[in-house]
């Protein structure tokens, strides 16, 4: 009876174990049979071979940067004009050809020049400024050039050649602010077109990051848009160093760029950069290469979202997906010997999943020890049958019999 259903047992799990495969065998991740034919059933996703072809596509696509977030800022060949805003304190000289006009009187002889200067005054909370015969004259959000034409406009009927000088006494407005991991945090105004100052020379005024470059982050808000690069992306990726332009708050952070690792790796778990930029054959190696008796060479993966943008480039349908980032898992072979050069062309992004598959043999394996444990199991199941039916024979032989020629009575 034991024996009958030891086999019983063994018959059930093996003809399971053939039904399902190795499914139901422990793994690392997915089966590179299940990634190839893009089986999840949650998450709709594009498979991407890495060729000399696609590999050169991604090389030559820039990531979404402070260029692709403030796109006028970056074609704009100089920085913004400044203008003047409500609060600013402002200063007006008005210049005449000859005395006797509407602001130099006759006996002007005595005085340093043809000139007269108004005193400081503060644009009010309308805008505007005041000046004499001119009115009250719109000062917010113009340049000082704007306003100076402006004024000589209103005046150069009544006045003998005008020229008009305006200029800030004191910049309240037009600010820009440095602040998070630099060592002097500043908000400064900001500085006249000549100055041509961009992000780098901003977080130079703050005294430059504290940290690392290639573990530092800048994050640029302006107005309601807001982008975020590596540090060293400004310094690598000139097109991303755009021009400050007032108002502009500049937040410098430190955080590692990282990259998760799966599978059959010398090391998984969560991995540092510990670089401005890494490709995938460092990724590889930082990960601890692929172990020789669990990793299938052929089936290396890199989990990514990728723009619409470049999902097309490199061929992808993008019609059932929604979303501005589709996601991408791209293949590669290390079996080819050439998949290592283009590995080393291939940059690793921050938050990048490497998967490395299980060889199928691993699961074979896996499978056939399985077996020859509930073997085992069985064998040791009908041992204990074999003995069990022993005692009982021996038992029976002497039924009746005592040890003193007694009866012995056995319950069956």
């Amino acid at each position: 009876m034991i024996v009958r259903q030891a086999f019983r047992v063994l018959l059930a799990l093996t003809a399971v174990g053939l039904s399902t495969g190795c499914a139901m065998m422990p793994s690392t991740g997915p089966a590179e049979f299940d990634v190839d034919v893009m089986g999840s059933k949650n998450v709709p996703y594009a498979l991407v071979n890495l060729t000399p072809e696609t590999v050169s596509i991604v090389q030559h696509y820039e990531p979404r940067g402070l260029a692709g977030a403030f796109p006028v800022a970056a074609k704009r060949k100089g920085p913004a004009r400044l203008v003047f805003g409500i609060g600013d304190v402002v200063s007006v000289s008005i210049f005449e050809a000859a005395a006797g006009g509407l602001f130099i009187p006759t006996e002007a002889g005595v005085r340093p020049g043809n000139f007269v200067t108004l005193p400081d005054q503060t644009v009010d909370n309308d805008g505007n400024i005041s000046v004499p015969y001119a009115g009250l004259v719109k000062a917010a959000g113009r340049t000082n050039g704007e306003i100076q034409a402006d004024i000589v406009a209103r005046i150069k009927n009544r006045a003998i050649e005008p020229q008009v000088v305006v200029a800030l006494s004191q910049q309240r407005t037009s600010l820009v602010s440095v602040f998070g991991e630099v060592n002097t945090p500043v908000r400064y105004p900001a500085a006249a077109s000549g100055a041509q100052d961009r992000i780098t020379d901003a977080i130079t005024r703050a005294g430059g990051i504290k940290g690392q470059g290639y573990e530092t982050w800048v994050m640029v808000q302006r107005a309601d848009a807001r982008a975020t690069v590596p540090f060293a992306n400004l310094v690598y990726e000139p097109s991303n160093n755009i021009f400050i332009q007032p108002g502009d708050r500049i937040y410098v952070y430190r955080e590692q760029q990282k990259f998760l690792a799966f599978g059959a790796a010398g090391q998984q778990g969560e991995l540092n950069f510990d670089a401005w930029r890494i490709n995938l054959a460092e990724a590889v190696g930082k990960a601890g290469g692929l172990v020789d008796v669990q990793a299938d060479p052929g089936r290396v993966y890199l989990y990514r979202l990728e723009p619409r943008e470049l999902a097309e480039l490199l061929g992808v349908d993008v019609a059932p997906f929604k979303g501005e980032l589709i996601p991408v898992i791209f293949s590669i072979s290390f079996r080819d010997p050439g998949g290592y050069f283009l590995a080393t062309n291939f940059q690793i992004r921050n938050q990048d999943v490497l998967f490395i598959a299980n060889s199928p043999s691993v699961d074979v394996s896996k499978f056939l020890n399985y077996l020859n444990i509930m073997m085992n199991t069985a064998n040791n199941g009908m041992f204990v049958g074999q003995n069990g039916i022993a005692l009982y024979n021996s038992i029976k032989q002497v039924q009746g019999k005592g040890t003193t020629g007694s009866t012995v009575i056995v319950q069956q």
